[in-house]
């Protein structure tokens, strides 16, 4: 698809046929998931009237859908590219676990490695829609049940253990980081990858000292990490961008920026003056967001494992996010579907 004006193209050509082989490869690659489960549930509901009892709509249940979201939507959006995947994280002894066990263990996606704990609920997040017949369905609440307590000692200790024998066998570690205890940078430091990839949502700098290859964090995560507002400044991105990648000690940074696609920052000789500059992959007005983090950050690494540079790992990262935000619900990009797109930009082109 072209650009739209206004938005910059990266400025260094990517071959597509090379992103093609790559893809292919995805396959014979084996990525460990570090991580803080969650089921993300959808509740939607026809809207009926108003309530006598209060200012709110009163919803004729339709149907409840269960998702894996924060680095289970990770790990699920691995397993639809064909890698095989090693998750690490905790659920509860609840339902809720139940369910998301079940959801990988029906994908032959190995749970041995992810702990289930009586201490603590599984995070959920219980997003409700309303619609009347006939219409779209809108968010118009989300409740999140997250745990307030810290992991126990234990449970924290396994972790690390399991966390560090996965690591071993595998071509990159992803770390999902949601703040809820589960991925941490005490964790991260003990272990030793060929290549670590960090999404980090509430303490990107506090991994300062971890062997972090690459970090992909959203705009307004590196904004709330450095206090300051980028907005339409796109010098101060590039300063920010490449304060980060310093004070982590990146080889690269890949900052997603919605609608204004995706910053790349390289550490390297000669990579240091500026930004690759990579517009958004399709439409600007995206079907549902959620979760399109999980995917970006999914595929980055996947590709990484595979042979990709920083580059051409991102290029392919922003196709699927392209992809996956006109999907609803927290979804997926599968490998035939990267492939297609691919395909038929390349065919454009020619």
């Amino acid at each position: 698809m072209k650009p739209r004006p206004g938005v910059v193209r990266a400025d260094v050509a990517v071959d597509l046929t090379r992103l093609l082989d790559i893809v292919a490869s995805f396959p014979r690659r084996t990525i460990c998931v570090v991580g803080d489960l969650v089921l993300d549930q959808f509740v939607s509901g026809e809207i009926s009237r108003i309530s006598r009892e209060a200012p709110v709509l009163i919803l004729r249940h339709r149907r409840t859908e269960a998702y894996p979201g924060g680095a289970a939507n990770a790990v699920n959006n691995l397993a639809d590219l064909g890698a095989k995947v090693l998750p690490l994280g905790v659920v509860g002894d609840d339902n809720e676990g139940k369910i998301l066990l079940d959801y990988f263990r029906g994908k032959r996606i190995d749970t041995s490695a992810i702990l289930r704990t009586g201490d603590r609920a599984t995070t959920t997040k219980t997003r409700y829609l309303a619609g009347w017949t006939h219409t779209t369905e809108q968010q118009v609440l989300r409740v999140d049940r997250e745990p307030r307590e810290e992991l126990p000692e234990r449970i924290r200790k396994s972790l690390e253990r399991k966390s560090r024998k996965a690591a071993k066998s595998a071509d990159a570690v992803l770390v999902s980081d949601y703040g809820l205890g589960a991925a941490c940078p005490e964790i991260v430091r003990k272990l030793s990858a060929k290549c670590v990839t960090l999404d980090s949502r509430y303490r990107l700098l506090d991994y300062r000292g971890a062997s972090i290859t690459a970090a992909t964090p959203n705009e307004p995560e590196l904004e709330a990490a450095y206090h300051v507002t980028v907005g339409n400044d796109t010098q101060r991105l590039e300063e920010l961008g490449r304060r980060t990648v310093l004070d982590l000690g990146l080889e690269a940074l890949v900052v997603t920026r919605g609608k204004d696609g995706m910053a790349v920052f390289e550490n390297g000789a000669g990579k240091q003056e500026r930004a690759h500059n990579i517009a958004i992959y399709g439409s600007d007005a995206p079907v549902d967001v959620t979760g399109a983090g999980d995917t970006v950050i999914a595929v980055f690494t996947l590709a990484l494992a595979a042979g990709a540079s920083y580059l051409e790992a991102a290029h392919l990262a922003n196709y699927a996010g392209g992809i996956v935000v006109m999907k609803r619900r927290t979804a997926t990009v599968t490998r035939a579907e990267l492939e297609a797109v691919l395909r038929r930009e390349a065919t454009a082109q020619r």
